[in-house]
This record gives C-alpha cells, structure tokens and sequence, in this order.
C-alpha cells in the first residue's frame, strides 16, 4: 500500500490554531510526483474580487460577513487566493459577491453592498476606494 505523506504550509497551521469550534477550514489536496513534496501552484485571483485583492484592498484568507436583522440571517464567507468565496456551510466556492450572498439569501441580491470585511467596510466602499486611488 502507498504511503500518504500531507504537509502543511506553516500559515496553514497558524490558521487552525486561531480558528474556533464554529469556524470553517477548507483544505484543498493535490497530488504530488517523486518523494519531494510537489511545490504549491501559484494562484493568481481572477474574477470580480481580483482588483481589489491585487491593490491589497483585500486578502486572500479575509473574512466576510453580514447580518441583517429584519430577515434575522447573517452570512459569513473567506475569501480564496483565486478570488471566489466559500461561504460556510456550502461546499463550492462562489465566483462573486453576489452569488455567495444569493446562496445564503435565497435572494437575488447585491453582494457588493452586503458583505462587510472584518473593520465595517463593504466590498462596495473597497471597490470605490480603488477607483479613487486609480482616479489620481
């Protein structure tokens, strides 16, 4: 039988560490050749998400989320280094604002104005900030 030999990337394991009972980890293994361990694949983020994360604006890791009380839901999603969110309690990870939002909502709705990162600021105000910076 074949030997199975996972090794985990120090950040990872500071990740786990600070992660409570309630949080989410998601994992992704690939597979590697030879006896070294294969060196990770660089991500680059694409999609909706991907300027802001390229401007620094926001982390791969970051934490997203909302609540809106009159519906009494709250929502709470990371933010991948490609740039999708994986929203808890779904597997799959969303393309955009939107569509994670719509997961939890069950709505059609703006996920741009929604989700919130860590300090209050939504991903709108992040966008606007961008374009300001872009704009001098």
């Amino acid at each position: 039988m074949p030997t199975l030999s996972i090794n985990f990337d120090p950040a990872v394991i500071a990740h786990l560490l600070k992660a409570s009972g309630d949080d989410t980890v998601h994992v992704t293994l690939t597979l590697g050749t030879g006896d070294k361990p294969s060196s990770p694949r660089q991500v680059f983020p694409h999609g909706p998400l991907a300027d802001l994360m390229q401007a620094g604006l926001l982390e791969a890791g970051a934490i997203l989320s909302f609540h809106q009380r009159r519906a009494n839901r709250s929502g709470r999603a990371v933010v991948t280094p490609d740039g999708q969110l994986v929203v808890d309690g779904h597997a799959t990870p969303y393309p955009s604002p939107s569509k994670a939002a719509e997961a939890v909502t069950g709505n059609v709705i703006n996920g741009w104005t929604l989700w919130h990162v860590e300090d209050g600021r939504t991903l709108d105000v992040l966008r606007r900030e961008l374009e300001s910076r872009n704009s001098q």
